[in-house]
């Protein structure tokens, strides 16, 4: 068989997301809060910063080809999926405004520095263990699709030992982290809604890789956990 890979992402596509996203994330956290000397602000967008270069750093050691794999939704991916994705997104979006809104501004959340710190470890958790789940499955795309074309198989070293959606239990983590590193209770709401929709999402995923992914159903027969261990 044949692996046809995905195209590379475009040097005008890579500049764009190279200076369009630290631009809006800029936006999204100090607009709200009304102020650039908000240091909170200056603190999360620094560990942000270091976490992803070190993130990016080891993808391109190991596995490089993730590059090309999420750079786009991949032609295949299920409508059912975009849907999600985009009412997941929805609540990505939202939560860092409402949180520097909130801790920036208002002042409506009074949150102790040690749940703050807790937000902290849970956002080094979830992007290391998003980090670690990218660096062991090539196949990890950002839409839901069989992706028959790169040959896809089933990927079970790694945390995939543990359960069946580490990349899903990782942007749990970071969605409840973010809200917590920020200093506030109200924008757990959009996190919540996000990490509803995941698990939604998890549960579709996980149907069709069984139905139609040659070894799936007897890897989730040896792993029996989508994304908690003795839970679910």
């Amino acid at each position: 068989m044949t692996v046809t890979e995905p195209d590379p992402m475009s040097r005008r596509a890579a500049i764009s997301y190279a200076i369009g996203l630290p631009l809006l994330l800029l936006v999204l956290v100090f607009l709200p809060a009304g102020r650039l000397d908000w240091l909170p602000g200056w603190i999360f967008i620094a560990f942000l910063a270091v976490s992803y270069a070190i993130a990016v750093l080891v993808m391109l050691r190991v596995n490089p080809v993730i590059f090309r794999a999420r750079n786009r939704f991949q032609a295949g991916t299920k409508r059912w999926d975009l849907i999600l994705v985009s009412l997941i997104c929805l609540g990505m979006v939202a939560e860092i405004p409402v949180a520097t809104l909130d801790a920036g501004r208002m002042a409506w959340s009074a949150m102790p520095t040690s749940v703050v710190i807790l937000g902290y470890i849970l956002l080094a958790a979830g992007l290391a263990l998003g980090t670690w789940a990218q660096a062991v499955n090539r196949f990890f795309e950002p839409g839901v699709r069989l992706q028959r074309e790169r040959g896809q198989h089933v990927i079970s070293n790694g945390p995939y030992v543990f359960v069946r959606h580490p990349g899903y239990v990782s942007a749990i983590l970071v969605f409840a982290g973010l809200a917590l590193a920020l200093g506030s209770w109200w924008a757990l709401i959009p996190a919540a809604w996000a990490s509803a929709l995941l698990i939604l999402r998890t549960s579709w995923e996980d149907a069709l890789l069984q139905a139609e992914l040659e070894g799936y159903a007897d890897y989730a027969g040896r792993v029996r956990f989508r994304l908690m261990p003795r839970l679910w």
